[in-house]
């Protein structure tokens, strides 16, 4: 599964566009979030996609969970959102 990491700066509709792009393709793609901002943009993104997707009868699913991270030799906690087409 392809992943995409989400970070506080990342613009919402390009990782939108990617999440699209991603779920046409496979299926399925993996967002991890690190930190309150990057949740927050990682959740709009999901919700920008729906709308990209929703055109094509392409409806999504999402699947919160955390992840265990190492980032710079430190572990770290992560949100893993699991979005599938449905």
């Amino acid at each position: 599964m392809e992943v995409l990491k989400v970070s506080a700066k990342s613009v919402p509709n390009s990782v939108a566009g990617a999440i699209a792009g991603v779920v046409r393709e496979k299926g399925e793609v993996e967002l991890q979030a690190v930190g309150a901002g990057a949740a927050n943009q990682a959740i709009k993104s999901i919700a920008i996609a729906r709308g990209f997707l929703a055109s094509s009868g392409v409806d999504l699913v999402c699947t919160p969970s955390f992840a265990s991270i190492d980032i710079d030799g430190e572990e770290r906690t992560a949100i893993r959102l699991i979005v599938n087409a449905r």
